[in-house]
């Protein structure tokens, strides 16, 4: 029976262990594995027929969701979907254009435990309210704290400024841990200056409370372990 998803070693998920360095998955999207053609399809369909629930997934071999890392900028145009599943899958990142989905009310990314952190423009969808998550999986999460990767400016940098949308000359990358929808997420943002930076939203209680560029120096809140997801 194929697998859907790739083994993940970036940290331990199961309990609290000592902190090791931890980087971003290295995997890069084949854009021509069946999967990822069959999965732009499947968005081009959605787009057309307006329809409001999104699980692409479902429709493809194991084998092809295996082969998707990413999802396509193309999801901007499913401005019509408010629920968007991508339940047990093979992901690594979550491009910026989610934040142009601007009618998304439920994301259920649940079991991608490959999927670890998501971009800062999540937070420009206004009807976001309920989020499923694999909470184990994400870096700095209350249950276990496994450190943030070490940000230089050199990965999953973008055009434009996640904060004002401008565009970046010299990047300011930094993490920040804010609440959307359900969860606390680990958001990476890419901004345009320090003033977009210094803008950000102040982080909930028991999460590193300012932005910060990752790393074993980083100095989190004690973990509170719970055996569950």
């Amino acid at each position: 029976m194929t697998s859907v998803m790739d083994r993940c070693e970036c940290f331990y998920q199961g309990d609290v262990r000592p902190p090791r360095k931890v980087r971003f998955h290295r995997e890069r999207q084949d854009t021509e594995a069946e999967g990822w053609l069959r999965l732009l399809a499947l968005i081009d369909e959605a787009a057309a027929d307006g329809r409001t629930e999104f699980a692409p997934l479902r429709q493809m071999t194991p084998e092809q969701r295996r082969q998707v890392i990413t999802l396509p900028p193309t999801i901007a145009k499913l401005t019509a979907v408010r629920k968007l599943t991508i339940y047990r899958s093979n992901l690594v990142s979550v491009p910026p254009a989610i934040g142009a989905m601007a009618g998304l009310v439920e994301f259920v990314p649940y079991t991608s435990h490959r999927l670890h952190w998501f971009p800062y423009e999540i937070t420009r969808c206004p009807n976001l309210v309920r989020s499923t998550v694999s909470t184990r999986s994400l870096y700095g999460n209350f249950k276990i704290r496994p450190p943030f990767p070490e940000l230089d400016g050199t990965e999953h940098v973008t055009a434009a400024c996640s904060v004002c949308d401008g565009p970046i000359e010299r990047v300011h990358q930094v993490w920040i841990s804010l609440r959307v929808a359900t969860d606390v997420l680990p958001l990476l943002v890419n901004a345009c200056s320090t003033t977009c930076v210094e803008a950000l939203p102040t982080p909930p209680e028991e999460h590193v409370p300012l932005p910060h560029t990752g790393g074993l120096t980083v100095k989190q809140p004690r973990a509170d372990y719970a055996d569950d997801d």
